[in-house]
């Protein structure tokens, strides 16, 4: 099977490629050159927002992991003066939505002309809505733990980008029978990453707007390996939420509720225990036989 992996020069696609390796033939989409870990793979350079080039990077494909993405809300100021901070170059403030859904919308095109059979799509969380709420705004919780079918409350542009991006593959299914797949991922992180909040790891002073959500980078690259493998036993189309088992905070997740947001204990007691997400990874479980591996606790 030949396996094309957009964003090829993303910090996941490292970990996607990894997880491919020695099993499919795999091609890799950017528009800069891969870094050294992935130089020996076939490399077609362009951009998703120009769709000659996704027209040039599918073809011969039978299947597609997207990893390609603006992955913050280009339009929001405190976010550009984040990523300014950081000394990373802006891109234009439409840049989220250009890239995440025309880009997407490109390459779904191009997908389907080519006969392509399946999408895998590295989402977000954030399709939830919880991410990027303006100040004073609460997510309106409708029960814990958070799954697949509980409710959007969108007000960032990178969230609606990413519950577009789901429905946006639901259509191509709907329409042209191409198999598609989309992952729910909190904050991806790499090893160092998850020994590095071990190491700085300090009793939390503020509610998270991110529900202390992460998953290890190898456990979503598994995820996203299996729904490409087990496409045919699963439904045509279908989303899936894609966490650790735990929350990155010190304290038991009750307690933090306790702390912060008192009023949600009727959803959350009976419901959490322990550490433990307040995103079920139930229906991966259930219909991947996928479980994640890592915790960030194992470098405690």
């Amino acid at each position: 099977m030949k396996v094309l992996v957009t964003g090829a020069n993303g910090r996941f696609a490292q970990y996607m490629v990894k997880a491919l390796r020695g099993d499919y033939e795999i091609v890799l989409f950017a528009r800069r050159q891969p870094p050294e870990d992935r130089a020996d793979l076939p490399w077609i350079q362009g951009d998703l927002n120009n769709y000659e080039d996704c027209v040039r990077a599918v073809q011969g494909v039978d299947a597609i992991q997207h990893l390609g993405a603006v992955p913050w809300p280009s339009d929001d100021p405190r976010s550009r003066e984040r990523v300014q901070a950081m000394g990373r170059e802006l891109p234009p403030w439409d840049a989220t939505m250009r890239t995440n859904i025309i880009g997407t919308y490109y390459l779904m095109r191009a997908a389907v002309e080519a006969g392509v059979k399946i999408v895998v799509m590295t989402g977000s969380n954030c399709a939830f809505g919880h991410c990027g709420r303006v100040p004073g705004h609460e997510f309106p919780f409708k029960y814990l733990p958070l799954d697949e079918e509980h409710p959007s409350d969108i007000e960032s542009s990178y969230s609606y980008t990413k519950l577009v991006g789901e429905e946006l593959l639901a259509w191509f299914t709907r329409a042209y029978g191409i198999r598609t797949y989309v992952t729910r991922p909190a904050g991806i992180c790499p090893p160092e990453r998850l020994e590095n909040m071990a190491l700085t790891a300090k009793p939390a002073t503020d509610w998270s707007g991110g529900f202390w959500g992460y998953v290890a980078s190898e456990d979503l690259a598994e995820m996203q390996r299996l729904l490409m493998e087990k496409a045919d036993s699963l439904p045509p189309h279908d989303v899936y939420v894609a966490n650790a088992l735990d929350t990155s905070a010190l304290e038991p997740t009750l307690d933090l509720i306790a702390k912060f947001r008192p009023h949600l204990l009727p959803l959350a007691e009976g419901k959490l225990s322990g550490h433990q997400a307040f995103f079920s990874m139930a229906k991966a479980e259930r219909m991947l036989n996928w479980q994640p591996k890592r915790s960030w606790r194992e470098y405690l």
